[in-house]
Parts: C-alpha cells; sequence; structure tokens
C-alpha cells in the first residue's frame, strides 16, 4: 500500500513580534493546517536571521503568509526561497516588503486592504457625522458649564442636513465611505484625477473647488510624491469657516504648517488619525487644541476587526490551493497609484 501524497502547498508565516497571536485565532490556525503544510507556531520575525528553522521552512514554502512588520522580500531573501511562488498578504499595503524582485521573480501577491478599507471608512462615517453635529465641542462646554443651557440658540450652524462633503481620492476606502453616506442627506463631492466617471449621486470636481465647497473634507488617497502636502495653504484657505478636515490616510498629505493658524483661530476644525510625523511632538498643540480630536492611528483595523483581514488572507489561500485567481491581487502597476 503507497502512502498517500499531500499535495498542499507549504505555507510560512512572517510578520513582525506579536502579530501573529493578534491575527490568527485556533479557528484559524485549524483552517491554514487544513489547507496547507504549515507549523501555525513557527513565525518568521525576520527572515535574514540564521535561524535553522526558519532557513528550512522558507527554502520549502510556495506560499507566504504575511502582515505587518514583515521581512523586506529582497533579491537575496528570495535567493533563499527558492519554490516562493505567492505572497498573501494579512493586511493593507504591501509596499513595505514587496520589492522590484518580487515582481522580477514572477509572483503573484494579493493582500487584504479590501476587508482593512472597512473600520477606517466606518471611523470616517463617525467622525463626518460627529462634526456636523459639533459632538465634540459641544461635549466639552457641557463639561465647562455643568447646567443647562440655550443649546438651540447655540447650534444654528450645526447639523448634517444637506451638507456637502468632500471625498479626496477614490480609493477603496473614499469609495466604501460615499457607499456609506448614502443613506444621509448628504451632496458629495469627489476629487481624484485617475477617475473619469465617479459614483452615482457624486459630483467629480477639482480639489480646489472641493475644498471650497465641503463642509468637510475627508482625505483618502495614497501616499505618493504626488500627493505631498496635496491639501496645502491655497486649499486650507479656500475651506469655508467653521468646516473639518477629516485625515485618515497619511499625515504627509497636509502641510500641517499650514493647517495649525486655522486651527489656533478656530476657524477650522479637525479630525486627525495620522499626522506628520506619526507621533507629533510632546508640545505640539494638537493635543489640546478643543477644535481638534487626535486619535493615534487607530481607525484601520484593531481588535477583532484584524480577524477580517485574516479571514480574507485564508480565502485567498484557499483560492490559491484550488489554482484560482486571487480575489484581491495585487500587481506592480497598481503601486504607482496606491497605498
Amino acid at each position: 500500500m503507497h502512502p498517500t501524497t499531500d499535495n498542499r502547498p507549504s505555507l510560512l508565516l512572517a510578520m513582525g513580534p506579536g502579530i501573529a497571536e493578534r491575527l490568527l485565532t485556533g479557528a484559524h490556525r485549524d483552517r491554514l493546517a487544513a489547507l496547507t503544510r504549515t507549523d501555525p507556531h513557527l513565525v518568521a520575525h525576520d527572515l535574514t536571521a540564521p535561524d535553522a528553522r526558519v532557513t528550512a521552512a522558507l527554502a520549502e514554502a510556495e506560499l507566504l503568509l504575511t502582515c505587518w512588520g514583515a521581512t523586506p522580500l529582497t533579491a537575496e531573501v528570495l535567493d533563499r526561497a527558492p519554490r516562493l511562488k505567492a505572497v498573501v498578504h494579512a493586511a493593507g499595503s504591501v509596499k513595505h516588503h514587496i520589492t522590484d524582485a518580487c515582481w522580477d521573480r514572477g509572483l503573484r501577491v494579493t493582500s487584504a486592504a479590501a476587508a482593512n478599507a472597512l473600520p477606517v471608512a466606518e471611523y470616517t462615517l463617525a467622525a463626518i457625522l460627529f462634526a456636523g453635529k459639533r459632538v465634540l465641542g459641544s461635549a466639552q462646554r457641557y463639561a465647562e458649564l455643568r447646567t443647562d443651557h440655550a443649546w438651540l440658540a447655540e447650534s444654528t450652524a450645526w447639523g448634517n442636513y444637506r451638507r456637502t462633503v468632500g471625498i479626496v481620492g477614490a480609493s477603496r476606502i473614499g469609495r466604501r465611505v460615499v457607499e456609506l453616506l448614502r443613506p444621509f442627506d448628504f451632496e458629495v463631492l469627489l476629487y481624484d484625477p485617475y477617475v473619469k466617471t465617479p459614483q452615482p449621486g457624486v459630483e467629480l470636481v477639482g480639489l480646489d473647488e472641493l475644498c471650497a465647497r465641503s463642509t468637510v473634507v475627508s482625505v483618502h488617497a495614497p501616499q505618493l510624491p504626488s500627493t505631498h502636502r496635496m491639501i496645502g495653504p491655497r486649499q486650507l484657505a479656500a475651506m469655508p469657516d467653521g468646516a473639518t478636515l477629516i485625515n485618515t490616510a497619511r499625515g504627509s498629505l497636509v502641510d500641517e504648517t499650514a493647517l495649525l493658524p486655522h486651527l489656533r483661530t478656530g476657524r477650522l476644525h479637525a479630525v486627525l488619525d495620522v499626522t506628520d510625523p506619526e507621533v507629533p511632538p510632546a508640545d505640539s498643540p494638537l493635543y489640546t487644541l478643543p477644535n481638534v480630536l487626535l486619535t493615534p492611528h487607530v481607525a484601520g483595523s484593531l481588535g477583532n476587526e484584524l480577524h477580517r483581514m485574516t479571514d480574507q488572507a485564508l480565502d485567498e489561500v484557499a483560492r490559491y490551493t484550488r489554482d484560482e485567481p486571487f480575489a484581491e491581487e495585487v500587481r506592480a502597476d497598481d503601486l504607482t497609484r496606491s497605498a
């Protein structure tokens, strides 16, 4: 009697310390073991380190399952992975670890960017609705007054009815925000130089016009040389008094030096989940200005939201085992205009 041939592809987990424990539940590890030949407890934190177990697993790997903190896949690393055919990234952008050598080698790449886009879009929707109701400012005022107050008289410029929301960038997140806004009474503007036909109900305009007409401007463009400081002095000056700027993309897309005077005077409001630098200096006014909501890059997947990315990544692994195309394949050309 001949032994049964195991045709499952060999897979190696490759990501930063502590990530796999948050990313993979027991059920995920069981599914991974059913789909592939893998050691679900071996996680390669550094593919360049002289670790015999990692070296042997990398030499056998047909698939890499990566996440945040993955080692850049340089030509030297790939030379140690002669059987590698695909990289499945259980997070958003692959720019940190997918190098030109991967494309030269003909590797297939997929990412869970679509899954990671959902909580960012949800955060943005909440920020838009709260901005219109002036939730941050009214909560602070209520805490100071601690008594009844003529809120109706004070709130004449508040509200979300027929407000104009400007979406900068028709990325996955930007498009999802537009979808989430549909049940509400908003006028939605979009700026994206690559879009010729916007989603139904969305008006395509130039960036300066978008800023001038929008009560809320929400930034969802990728970090590229062409988008560096794209929200600059002219765009900020064009925004109406009392407007809110939301940035959940990258801090470098907004000229914070130009933004600060508008925030200090109270002319504009801001919801900033990302800044440049990523953590502002300890003496930055962004921490204390009453018209700024500053959060520590929490809009993306956190807690149990990580499991949505894992589910999408394992779905892609399953497609690979069935010799099917990836549902969310990433190609080299995509990275010239995406995050």
